[in-house]
């Protein structure tokens, strides 16, 4: 896997977070942390947006989490200094393949 593809995960999430977000007028931790404590939905025709939106919330966590590790590990490699001479690569979107 690439940064370049966890980054378009991390864009494609964040575009599912907006649309619930704009659908239910609350933002995503909120609903989230609702979700997790077991709160049902009012309407029977909430439950797949619900479903999709904490799978969509639990991926988001997982690519950020992943795109940070593979950024400390780089660095920690010597594959680049610091993360300013990353991100010069990845803004020409050169493919940089993830450690591990």
């Amino acid at each position: 896997m690439t940064l370049d593809a966890i980054m378009r995960d991390i864009e494609a999430m964040r575009e599912d977070m907006i649309m619930f977000e704009r659908k239910y007028c609350v933002p995503t931790e909120v609903f989230y942390q609702a979700y997790q404590q077991g709160v049902e939905p009012a309407e029977q025709s909430w439950v797949a947006d619900w479903s999709e939106w904490a799978a969509s919330y639990e991926v988001l966590m997982d690519r950020l989490k992943r795109y940070e590790e593979a950024v400390r590990q780089l660095v920690q490699d010597a594959a680049f200094t610091d993360v300013s001479e990353l991100i010069a690569v990845t803004s020409r979107h050169e493919p940089i393949t993830v450690p591990g």
